[in-house]
């Protein structure tokens, strides 16, 4: 990563934005990276010019017409205040954390559209788990989380509920490409210096898995990182959740696709159901 790359953060109005907020100022603190915010106005809060012709033929008058017209435009103008306004609240957050240099960018259009112009400059894409039209009750994660994951090939940092200090890092390791992609990018990145750092692979030990691990942990500590790992039985979702909660780790990281039960180039059932099972931050590689 060239020290130019940017921590771009995505921000709504959900009570994830704080945490997102907190989470790239603690990126920032530690990578020395500029941080970027960005509020994506969508086509539901852009649309400011609704056809409304069709109501003539039920009799509407044409000055009826006018003043919806002028109601549609007067709500996509109140919804670009309220993103500048979120946008203003964010930024002070990271004021108030430290940070000097960030900039703020109001997008119209698609969130997986504004990712893809943006990434190149990126080093990290920070979301929160859900946002504001997501079901808690239900456990749903946002739609636009799992599309970005789908379509990023940066680094995807997804915020918890509410930020922590991180000291202890949890890897998910199955041998796979974006697995050993997460082990190469802790051992080079800044971030994870000085972080305590436990591979694990979940499922049964063998030859081939022990060589893994034993590769993995090389590379670690050859990057000055303390590093153990260890192989847990059980399912990967319930394992590494439990394993997460028990021992207090504060931060997950894996790959978005896996080795050997999840092929399709969709996010796989197991990395969903990961990120709605842990309560800290989750960070996926490509």
């Amino acid at each position: 990563m060239t020290p130019t790359q940017k921590i771009v953060a995505f921000i709504d109005g959900s009570i994830y934005a704080q945490s997102v907020c907190h989470h790239a100022a603690w990126i920032a603190e530690r990578t020395g990276a500029a941080v970027e915010l960005i509020h994506v106005l969508g086509p539901r809060d852009t649309s400011g010019k609704r056809d409304h012709s069709g109501a003539i033929s039920l009799g509407a008058r044409t000055a009826l017409l006018q003043e919806l017209a002028e109601l549609d435009a007067q709500r996509s103008k109140l919804m670009s205040q309220r993103g500048r306004a979120i946008l203003d609240d964010a930024q002070a957050i990271l004021d108030k954390d430290g940070v000097t240099d960030i900039s703020t960018r109001l997008r119209h259009g698609d969130v997986v559209e504004a990712v893809a112009e943006v990434e190149g400059d990126a080093r990290v894409i920070i979301v929160g788990k859900r946002g504001e039209d997501a079901d808690f009750a239900k456990g749903h994660l946002g739609s636009n989380l799992e599309r970005i994951v789908r379509t990023s090939t940066r680094p995807v940092f997804v915020a918890a509920r509410a930020f922590k200090p991180i000291a202890r890092v949890l890897v998910a390791y199955d041998g796979g490409a974006s697995a050993m992609k997460a082990v190469d990018h802790i051992a080079r990145s800044p971030l994870f210096q000085g972080l305590a750092i436990h591979v694990v692979t979940v499922g049964a030990a063998s030859a081939e898995v022990d060589k893994g691990l034993a590769n993995a942990k090389a590379m670690l500590k050859a990057a000055g990182l303390n590093a153990e790992t260890s192989v847990l039985p059980g399912q990967p979702e319930k394992a590494l959740a439990d394993l997460v909660d028990t021992q207090g780790y504060d931060m997950l990281v894996m790959g978005a696709y896996g080795h050997s039960r999840i092929r399709s180039l969709v996010i796989g059932s197991t990395t969903t159901a990961m990120i709605r099972a842990c309560k800290v931050p989750v960070v996926l590689m490509r």
